[in-house]
């Protein structure tokens, strides 16, 4: 049997009717850029995520660096976040003139420490951004409670976190702003690149809508220096069809989750992904710890299941950010997670039998 990591045509198929009828919609408009489309979804987004605003972007690293230099962060601040993260994350920042500071993470949710992060605090500290990682939010409680006392922005990077929650209030609601990409193989993707920050803050809101349409909000007349960072009218397009499926989609992800960890249940030789207490996780990635990775990715080839790594090295050890100076032992959670990794297929379309089959060949090859 065939199972691959991720099988998007399988998903497509299902909507590929209304899919036709979003693009033919915005060809006969020819609202290609930004546009009706575009506002439609954000005023969607807006209200599922239960903010105020939703300001639509090209991908996911635009709406981190928008909302970051919205915010006024610039040369010589510091902005904390988590090693266990794509780098985008930190990429955002550094595109400021900023610098990302990091901290270690929770064992059991791979989410940032709150319990580390007043260590990490200087003068020179902006912000912290908190990583929903794999579609499970960040104890936000603690984080919040930390930032008010330092007077720091908390923005919330939910790039894999579409329709998780924490207490009961949606990914991106709880600071300042949450950032998502909507990458094809996300919980909520697009047809190509593209994202959005979610706020309840007029002025940010407004200010992001400048930044990312070349400091304008009057076509031709430029407040500032900015950018071409607008969503297309397509993906806009297709973002509100899938927008009334993802709490379907969702929550087969989390049956296909129960199922993995129950038929997982009892391995000694793996850990399994644990789903706090505080929200729901809606699992972007179902990821497996072993020891042996490489030995359990080459076996599960050989039966033509599908794997990937997320994320093989944590970003303080990426040749990228060597000029930091950071060294194995300095982040030990990221890094022992990060060697142990291995995600296992995950889409809202697997079938039981696909499950049990990868299930016992892990089971077989540990």
């Amino acid at each position: 049997m065939k199972v691959p990591f991720l099988d998007l045509k399988a998903q497509y198929n299902t909507i590929k009717d209304e899919i036709a009828v979003a693009l033919q919609q915005v060809l006969d408009n020819t609202a290609f850029a930004g546009g009706p489309f575009v506002a439609q979804f954000e005023k969607g987004f807006a209200a599922f995520c239960g903010t105020k605003h939703a300001v639509g972007v090209g991908n996911g690293t635009d709406a981190l660096w928008m909302a970051l230099l919205a915010l006024g962060v610039g040369p010589g601040d510091e902005v904390i976040t988590q090693p266990d993260t794509f780098i985008a994350t930190a990429e955002a920042v550094s595109y400021c003139g900023a610098t990302p500071v990091f901290v270690d993470v929770d064992e059991k949710t791979y989410n940032m420490d709150p319990a580390k992060l007043e260590a990490a605090i200087t003068p020179k500290t902006k912000g912290i951004i908190p990583v929903h990682l794999f579609g499970q939010m960040c104890d936000m409680d603690p984080i919040l409670a930390i930032a008010a006392k330092r007077k720091l922005f908390v923005l919330e990077d939910a790039s894999q976190a579409h329709g998780s929650d924490y207490k009961g209030k949606k990914a991106g609601s709880m600071g300042v702003a949450g950032c998502f990409s909507f990458y094809p193989g996300k919980n909520l993707g697009a047809y190509g690149e593209a994202g959005a920050v979610v706020t309840n803050d007029d002025a940010l809101a407004d200010r992001m809508k400048m930044l990312r349409d070349h400091g304008s909000a009057k076509k031709y007349y430029h407040s500032y220096v900015g950018f071409n960072c607008r969503m297309d009218g397509f993906q806009g397009a297709v973002l509100s069809v899938k927008l009334k499926y993802i709490d379907t989609w969702n929550e087969a992800r989390r049956q296909h989750a129960r199922m993995y960890t129950q038929l997982l249940s009892g391995n000694g030789n793996l850990i399994a992904p644990t789903e706090a207490h505080y929200g729901k996780h809606v699992y972007h990635i179902y990821a497996i710890r072993v020891k042996n990775r490489d030995g359990l990715i080459a076996k599960l080839g050989e039966k033509e299941i599908g794997t990937n790594i997320h994320y093989p090295v944590p970003v303080h050890l990426q040749q990228a950010y060597s000029s930091m100076g950071l060294r194995e032992g300095s982040f030990p959670v990221a890094e022992r997670c990060a060697s142990e990794f291995v995600s296992l297929p995950m889409f809202p379309e697997l079938s039981a039998e696909q499950i049990k089959y990868v299930c016992d060949e892990v089971t077989r090859a540990l």
